[in-house]
């Protein structure tokens, strides 16, 4: 158990790392060498070069004016200058309201905190209730005496804590209404401001039924010429290119070798060598450049070879399309209305924009998704609960019974205050943060072979089980460490009766742990955040040996994004401690609130100069957040339900009860107020939108915008190459159709206009063929 001296060295050593992460990111910020790192998002919108400085030739990598290190927290203020309106045109509506997330945590926990130290921290620490209990298999410190453990069994006290849960209920509840209802309003006023974008006319078409007379094109041509037949534009259906995709990433790696052995030949003079083996480690000894050459002409003619594959074989079309619309209300009615009697069939969806778009996952047929869910369901059950056997035992370890336990022969050691406290302080947290490394990407491949479309679906996926994951395992796991398997011995030698007094007390306990692991996840570890080591050596790595144009210097750059899969659940762990705390331990409240202020800078400025976000999805993860924030708090009324429980307050209660009731309720009006703002279009504002694009641009060509919006990645340099020739064809105005609809069906079908693609004859307003391009 930590005691407060414990937690001072803690927070001591975490305050100086902090310190030391700042004060480096300051220095290597002004670095002249470094600008391409720490600003890379100017760089990518042109709006920031190379700096360029006379005098010495040192002052080309190094800034030499002392003058400049002297305001090294400047980039603080300079982080919250920028106006909200102005930041979302700079880094879009989804940085943005991430941002919100931190101050949502600073609008609802400050006050809270406040209260709670005015009110709560006097009531608790008044009290003699950890002395007078007399439980031998408990340890506490002074730092306990402010939770309510203190307070004694039947305490007229008690009154005070739930008139303080009822106060941050509503006040919690009162701030998430207004925050829900802002976020919804910027939202549609996003949608309607935002310029014009592919997927504002498209639609994901899955699960199209085979047809013998028709390929899969034809078959969506004709379809939504019959069902849509004024609005239909055009459509490309989908490859499964994922062969190809590798082929070419492959020969992306080679060409980056290439370039490095080139650039080795020019500083040496002499043709380098490499070994053909495992990591060049042994094999046939080789010319560098001459085996590259080589390689990439080989994997330049499998490329074209498969290419044609893929274009030519009726085998490589999938199931599925992308359909564009000649207006936003037409897609917006395909979009969110099923299509047909059956409604398994020709399901439509949003698109996503085309950077959003999950390549790789779109050849999964659609009947697959359900077995692979229900797959990875069962995975996650495992991974989740065989999970908390390692987080057990690197507690057990990282604790000094545990240490004196399994490593006896450090004893002596583990008795010198500093290493005590530096082992009950610092040290669980620390290990658990690295326990948890690699957990964010393991849940994405989880979430990749779930079959999902699209990147921001894959974020909200892998989101929602890593915050399922810190819930049972971070949260529930280590109460449970903390009160049975640690406690194990003394339990089985007291009384029955004393077990639920004896875990109820020892819940607000552990706030001591998550203390800790606070200061080193929310306070160091935002700290390291804005020092981007990562990116920093791989950017001078790449500049040093693969870089010869500036074309591979801005490549050279990695900006990285928000993170919203890995991040965001670590907010929701805070509001999660944050709310069950705030009236069984407020002591925890304090770490947290700077954790969200100490964020909100941090990010902010990495919003502005660094991340470059991979899609746009106008804060369609809002509805998330709020349920999340809501669970929180259910779970804080149930778990100080439990806690009165054992402390034997019968006389107040059951005034708790109604509660989780209310929270509910509040749960359900604001889903059904506000979250189809968040998963549906409304036809007015798609209308209005149209209405006013005719008004503007009437002479717009639509299809020529959209025609190759949503082609494969891998095809996109055929179609850079062939884009001078379609020019003047793609600029022609839509034709006007006429009655009937050539096909080749046997009479199975009468509709009332023609195809423009299928038929004996193609229209003039496309060619004939596009060589090696996929033909919609």
């Amino acid at each position: 158990m930590a005691t407060l001296g414990d937690i001072g060295v803690a927070a001591a050593i975490n305050i100086l790392s902090a310190f030391l992460f700042f004060v480096a990111f300051a220095i290597l910020r002004l670095q002249p060498f470094n600008d391409r790192v720490y600003f890379p998002k100017w760089y990518l919108k042109g709006l920031r070069t190379d700096p360029v400085r006379g005098g010495v030739y040192m002052s080309k990598f190094v800034n030499l004016d002392w003058r400049s290190y002297l305001g090294f927290l400047n980039w603080m203020p300079e982080a919250i200058r920028m106006p909200e309106p102005e930041l979302i045109d700079h880094a879009g509506l989804d940085s943005v309201i991430y941002l919100r997330i931190y101050l949502l945590g600073l609008k609802i926990l400050f006050p809270i905190a406040c209260l709670a130290w005015f009110v709560l921290v006097p009531v608790n620490w008044t009290s003699t209730g950890l002395e007078g209990a007399k439980i031998t298999n408990i340890t506490s410190s002074d730092i306990d005496k402010l939770s309510v453990s203190n307070v004694h069994s039947r305490s007229e006290r008690f009154w005070g804590h739930i008139i303080m849960a009822y106060t941050f209920t509503f006040w919690t509840c009162y701030v998430l209404l207004r925050e829900y209802e802002k976020v919804a309003s910027m939202r549609l006023q996003f949608l309607a401001e935002e310029k014009r974008r592919p997927d504002q006319y498209t639609v994901l078409v899955r699960n199209i039924p085979p047809d013998a007379d028709e390929s899969v094109g034809e078959l969506v041509e004709h379809f939504f010429m019959v069902n849509h037949p004024d609005h239909y534009l055009t459509h490309q259906v989908v490859y499964n290119a994922n062969k190809l995709a590798k082929l070419v990433k492959k020969k992306k790696t080679m060409q980056n070798w290439l370039v490095y052995y080139q650039n080795k030949l020019e500083r040496t003079s002499k043709r380098p060598e490499m070994k053909t083996g495992f990591l060049g480690l042994w094999g046939k000894k080789v010319d560098g450049i001459d085996y590259h050459t080589t390689e990439i002409d080989k994997l330049s003619k499998e490329i074209t070879l498969e290419r044609e594959n893929v274009t030519n074989d009726p085998k490589s079309i999938m199931p599925a399309a992308f359909v564009s619309f000649k207006t936003r209300w037409a897609a917006a009615v395909c979009a969110q209305t099923q299509q047909t009697r059956n409604p398994t069939r020709w399901l439509t969806q949003w698109a996503p924009e085309p950077r959003d778009v999950y390549w790789q996952n779109l050849p999964i047929p659609y009947v697959s998704l359900t077995i692979r869910r229900l797959i990875i369901a069962v995975a996650f059950f495992f991974l989740t609960f065989f999970f908390m056997i390692p987080i057990a035992f690197v507690q057990t370890l990282a604790s000094l019974d545990g240490i004196q336990k399994h490593a006896p022969w450090l004893t002596p050691l583990v008795k010198v205050p500093l290493v005590k406290s530096f082992v009950q302080g610092f040290l669980p947290g620390i290990v658990l943060k690295l326990f948890l490394i690699f957990l964010p990407t393991i849940l994405m491949i989880m979430s990749k072979f779930e079959g999902f479309e699209s990147i921001s679906s894959l974020e909200r996926r892998s989101a929602s089980r890593y915050y399922i994951f810190c819930f049972v395992n971070i949260f529930l796991g280590n109460i449970l460490t903390g009160t049975a398997f640690e406690q194990l011995d003394s339990f089985i030698h007291q009384p029955a009766n004393q077990y639920p007094i004896t875990i109820g007390t020892a819940i607000p306990l552990k706030a001591s742990f998550f203390i800790t692991y606070i200061m080193v996840d929310g306070w160091a570890g935002i700290a390291a955040e804005v020092l981007m080591l990562k990116p920093l050596i791989f950017y001078h790595l790449k500049n040093s040996f693969l870089v010869k144009t500036e074309k591979d210097r801005d490549e050279a750059m990695d900006p990285g994004s928000i993170g919203f899969y890995s991040r965001e659940p670590r907010i929701q762990l805070y509001f999660l401690l944050g709310l069950v705390y705030a009236v069984v331990t407020p002591s925890v409240l304090p770490f947290i609130v700077i954790f969200f202020g100490l964020a909100y800078i941090v990010f902010r400025h990495q919003i502005i100069n660094v991340y470059n976000q991979e899609y746009e999805s106008a804060a369609a993860f809002w509805p998330d957040i709020h349920f999340r924030i809501v669970f929180a708090l259910i779970v804080s009324q149930i778990v100080l339900i439990g806690l009165l429980t054992t402390k034997k307050a019968a006389s107040s209660t059951p005034f708790l009860i109604v509660l989780p009731i209310l929270t509910i309720w509040f749960h359900i009006y604001c889903k059904g107020r506000f979250e189809s703002a968040f998963v549906k279009y409304p036809l007015e504002e798609a209308m209005m939108k149209d209405t006013l694009e005719r008004a503007t641009e009437p002479n717009l060509n639509l299809k020529g915008y959209l025609k190759y919006a949503y082609v494969h990645p891998v095809f996109k340099d055929i179609i850079d190459y062939h884009d001078d020739d379609d020019d003047e064809i793609l600029s022609q105005k839509w034709e006007t159709e006429s009655a009937t609809v050539p096909t080749k069906r046997q009479s199975r079908r009468s509709t009332p206009l023609p195809s423009r693609i299928t038929g004996a004859s193609s229209p003039k307003s496309l060619p004939d063929t596009i060589p090696n391009l996929p033909e919609p």
